[in-house]
């Protein structure tokens, strides 16, 4: 299987969530099931039902997170000589240069992508673009609206 980018802090969320699970959710969906179960018949028992069905999820989750934390690739962009390239990790300040609109954004895992907190994936059309291009480089990015351009303001490694 091919692995999987991720920051530091992405790995250590995924760390945390699977830790939640196992030690936190896992134990009440266990207890609910058995609270359940002790109601009587199964074949019309409601709460039974919900509760299989979460901790089917729950196992699920779990599975996917672990195999997700077995296949990465943890990547500390602090020790990444990048000469002043765009990386996996990277902060890039952009300018669109039709509207001078400027953005910020950490280009991180497909796991990790939050656009609302400035975190887009790897895999997206402007990561794509932003990969292995400097300070004051114009990229071209294919947008649904059509092609926009891009100004790169800053990259930080943080």
């Amino acid at each position: 299987m091919n692995k999987v980018p991720l920051t530091i802090k992405g790995a250590e969320k995924l760390r945390a969530e699977l830790e939640e699970l196992k030690s936190v959710v896992r134990p009440r969906v266990i207890a609910s099931i058995a609270t359940a179960r002790a109601h009587g018949d199964l074949k019309e028992n409601a709460e039974y039902h919900a509760a299989k069905e979460q901790q089917s999820f729950t196992e699920g989750r779990i599975s996917e997170i672990e195999a997700k934390l077995s296949n990465a690739q943890i990547i500390d962009i602090t020790k990444v000589d990048a000469n002043g390239k765009v990386v996996f990790g990277a902060t890039v300040e952009i300018e669109d240069i039709e509207s001078e609109k400027k953005v910020t954004y950490q280009i991180v895992g497909e796991d990790e992508a939050n656009i609302k907190e400035g975190r887009i994936s790897i895999g997206s059309p402007i990561a794509r673009a932003l990969i292995g291009k400097e300070v004051e480089d114009v990229v071209t990015v294919k947008a649904p609206g059509g092609n926009v351009e891009y100004e790169i303001i800053s990259i930080e490694y943080i």
